[in-house]
């Protein structure tokens, strides 16, 4: 337990701070499960737009710091990759 003042008020914006990074990164990875099944299932139209929506939020997180840049293009590539050889 904190018992600086300052100590206190950091633990409370480390809360919140975390639970925005949360939801950004589950957006992240909701997005790449929603793909993947798109992909499995063979629909070329919509596994376009979830490509589309997958690299905004990589992108999103990389831009707050979440990500580094090189996994997020690494991943991007990979995902595209997947799309093309449908």
């Amino acid at each position: 337990m904190p018992n600086l003042k300052s100590s206190k008020k950091t633990v409370k914006t480390d809360k919140i701070q975390t639970a925005a990074n949360v939801v950004y990164t589950s957006r992240v990875k909701n997005s790449i499960k929603k793909l993947e099944k798109c992909i499995k299932e063979k629909n070329k139209d919509t596994a376009g737009k979830e490509l589309k929506t997958v690299i905004q939020n990589i992108d999103k997180c990389v831009s707050k710091g979440l990500m580094k840049k090189n996994t997020a293009d690494r991943q991007k590539l990979r995902l595209n990759k997947k799309v093309k050889e449908m």
